[in-house]
């Protein structure tokens, strides 16, 4: 079973102080998320840091985003029980497991196959697994099951994927970060068949989000 140990909660704890000072006061956000352990998402080699407000490398040359950019994107979403979200680039799983934490049905794509199969696993090993996962192009979403309550993308698109917004339903909510080498962070709510409420949110630094499916 994976170690999670009191000083991991204590380390847990002083972050979600932290990200509240910061400004993240979604109390549902901060529950979910001092209730994941962070440090088995990431290389041994980083689990002394792991609970600093910071990113760090993972496989295939992504990173696991700061926790306050997690906590923000979260926040944005407007998460509730039972409400189907896609997530974009699952990554090492642990936006994943907030999700999942929240209460949500998380389905979600990853277009890196290292990345696709350690998520997998750790998400089983905690007992967060989402209600459907999947190794692919993020691009295309999951029509198959859509419409989405929410969608959430974790990593920069150089453009708003279209094909996405198709898949949100009436009233439903994108979080996303477009741009090329740095990104704008946008949210889209679904008015109408035509019309979103578009919001923007400042910079971010994100990994590209990439087109096809590498194996």
């Amino acid at each position: 079973m994976p170690v999670d140990e009191f000083k991991h909660k204590g380390k847990r704890k002083q972050l979600m102080e932290l990200l509240y000072r910061k400004g993240i006061e979604d109390e549902k956000v901060l529950k979910a998320m001092n209730n994941i352990p962070r440090h088995l998402f990431i290389d041994s080699a980083f689990e002394e840091f792991a609970y600093r407000d910071e990113a760090f490398p993972i496989a295939s040359g992504q990173t696991i985003s700061h926790p306050y950019t997690v906590a923000f994107q979260t926040s944005l979403l407007h998460v509730h029980e039972g409400e189907k979200v896609l997530e974009i680039g699952t990554g090492s799983g642990y936006q994943t497991a907030v999700l999942v934490e929240l209460g949500a049905e998380v389905f979600s794509i990853e277009r890196q196959k290292e990345l696709y199969d350690f998520s997998r696993l750790i998400l089983n090993k905690i007992n967060k697994k989402p209600r459907y996962q999947t190794f692919g192009d993020g691009y295309k979403g999951l029509p198959a099951f859509a419409p989405f309550d929410k969608i959430i993308v974790t990593a920069g698109a150089p453009y708003l994927p279209e094909e996405l917004l198709k898949q949100l339903k009436l009233g439903g909510i994108m979080v996303i970060p477009i741009g090329k080498e740095n990104q704008k962070m946008y949210t889209y709510l679904r008015l109408d068949d035509h019309n979103f409420e578009v919001l923007e949110f400042g910079d971010y630094q994100f990994v590209p989000m990439l087109e096809n499916t590498k194996k």
